[in-house]
This record gives C-alpha cells, structure tokens and sequence, in this order.
C-alpha cells in the first residue's frame, strides 16, 4: 500500500491542505480542535508524522499520570470499561494524560491494596472500583495525606475517604429493577435478587432500592432472601436453577451486579424466558442477545463514555485546584436498554 500523503490526511480530517500544514509546520496558530482532528485523522490513516502531529497539538499542554484500578479483566463491561477510559483520555483537550489501567490479582483486600498502593506511587490521581473494606480505607486514606485524589468509581465508598464518587445513583437502580418487575409481571408472587457482595456499596444500594420499592408500592410481591453470587456466572447459573425449584412461584428475578451471564443461560435452558421477569445490569453481548431472545426484560446500563469523560474533568481538576474543586457526589443519568431499543 502506499504512504499516505497530506492530501489523504487533509480529506480524512475535513480540512484543507494548507490547514494540515499549518499544524506540522506550526506557521499560523490553528484551532485547538481543528488540530486534534487533524491529529486523529493522522492516527486512523497512519500518516508517516504522526508524532510529529501529536507534538504540535500536545506541546503547550500540561501533562498527568491517571491510575485505574478496575475488577474482572476477562468480563465485557470492563473491557469496554478500558476502551473507554483510553478514548476520553486521548480526547481530552485541556491536558495530555498517560494512564494507568490495572486489576487486582484476586478479590482479597491484601491484592486491592496492594495495587492501591503500586498506582498511587506513579500516578498523580488514582480511580477505582472497589469494596469497603477497613483494610482499603486505609490505603486510600493513605493516598489523600500524600496529596494523591482518589475516586471511587460504579460503587461508592465511605463518604469522606474518597474524594469524589462517580457512577450512578445505585439505590434509584434497584427501584428501577423493581419497578420494571412489579409492572411487568404477570401477576403478583416471588422476587429474588442477587448481589456480588454487601462489601460493594452500589449492590447494597441496589437491593435496598429494589427492597424498599416492593415495600412501599407493591407489598402483595414477596422478596426472598437475597443470593450471593461473587459476580461468577457458574455461580449465578446454579443458584438461579436451585432458586426455579424451589419457588415455582417466582415471577421476577434482577441481578445487582456480575455473573448475569448465568441467570441467563439458566432461563435459557428452563425455557422460563419471558414468563419470568430478568432484568440485569450493563448491555454486554450476552445480555443484549437475552433482550433479543425475550429472555432479558430489561439492561440498566452505566453511560461509559459520559462516566470517563467527566471523570477525565474531574481528575485533572483535583491534581490542579485541590480536592475543594471536586464534588463529593456525581450521578449520571443510567441507560434503560429493552429488546425495542437494542
């Protein structure tokens, strides 16, 4: 294939010739955004000056290390998760950011903190998603006195160790489920739910909400007592069985957090799809193959891209201006998927 000439890039960016030479050759001062479209232009082809592009937009800009620390590096949603942290970096225009993008080797506290610490030693903010355990307070505890912002991301932690949450309101999550549940059901009977673990603040907000709504709007449902499932689909896939036998009455079930693959494939092989009532979080192949196959009523989804770009703000807010800059709380709006909208 030939090399792509600067007229390939000036076409692949909208703009002209002489607006691309402008950027490589820094003759005239080119619009901020009008530079950055020539520079991902140059990435998408791959311009032979790529680099040197990228130090004609960058050049000026102040420059920050952010750190990441996610769970389960093999499930769809946190890789999407990865996509999209790097994609809001890239397009942030204010800073050049080098990420940091990590995952404990287990779910113990030991291995969280231990990677806690690891980031906060190169990185000038750290964001993860995380349980509330004494052991995690403490490390990040530790982070804020070295002047390092932390956020907690998708499930809060302590109100006052974290600088600022970002993610969803989780108890309006849970109602939500329970909502779809109560309005959907054929008629009145059991309700179950799953959370990963109570140590995640999102998922006990979401089987509070999910709890109260059924208490408040509609007591003729009966909630059983809530599953652990470890956000493993093996697990989900057994207990969901197990909970078809021993409640032929059931008539909805919502999974809080992980392992809605296993609910899945359990509906799937009892043939209960679409007479009980599945609603689950984030629309991953397999949850928006379930809303295809009306096994899936309804995927609260978290809004990635809006979620990391805000959070990109509000990082490099907090490494600049102080920790006063930054919210305690931002929820963003979550996304409601069904089998009409997919």
């Amino acid at each position: 294939m030939r090399r792509p000439t600067i007229s390939d890039l000036a076409r692949a960016s909208g703009v002209s010739v002489a607006t691309v030479d402008r950027v490589l050759n820094a003759r005239h001062r080119v619009r901020e955004e009008t530079a950055r479209r020539v520079y991902d232009a140059a990435q998408s082809i791959g311009y032979h000056a790529v680099g040197l592009i990228k130090q004609r937009v960058f050049e000026d800009l102040p420059q920050y290390r952010l750190a990441f620390l996610l769970q389960k590096p093999m499930q769809p949603f946190y890789q999407s998760f990865v996509r999209e942290i790097e994609t809001a970096a890239r397009a942030l225009t204010t800073a050049r950011i080098q990420t940091q993008i990590d995952f404990p080797s287990a779910a113990t506290p030991a291995a969280i903190v231990e990677k806690i610490k690891a980031l906060g030693a190169r990185n000038q903010a750290v964001a993860l998603v995380g349980p509330d355990y004494p052991a995690v307070t403490t490390a990040v505890e530790e982070l804020k006195e070295r002047g390092i912002p932390v956020f907690s991301l998708l499930s809060d932690l302590a109100t006052g160790v974290r600088d600022a949450y970002v993610g969803v309101n989780n108890r309006k999550v849970g109602r939500t489920a329970a909502w779809t549940i109560a309005r959907t059901a054929g008629r009145p009977g059991k309700v179950a739910c799953f959370v990963g673990s109570h140590r995640f603040h999102g998922h006990e907000l979401r089987e509070i909400g999910f709890r109260s709504y059924f208490r408040e709007n509609a007591p003729e449902f009966d909630v059983v007592d809530t599953l652990i499932n470890l956000e493993t689909a093996e697990i989900t896939h057994e207990a969901t069985l197990t909970l078809l036998q021993k409640h032929p009455d059931l008539v909805g079930l919502y999974v809080c957090g992980g392992g809605m693959e296993g609910a899945i494939s359990a509906f799937r092989e009892e043939g209960v799809g679409g007479k009980i009532v599945l609603v689950v979080n984030e629309l991953t192949p397999d949850s928006k193959a379930g809303l295809a196959d009306d096994i899936v009523a309804m995927v609260i989804g978290t809004p990635l891209p809006a979620l990391c770009k805000e959070l990109m703000v509000l990082m490099t807010g907090a490494i600049e201006n102080g920790e006063t800059a930054v919210p305690g709380q931002l929820f963003l709006p979550f996304d409601i998927h069904i089998s009409e909208n997919i």
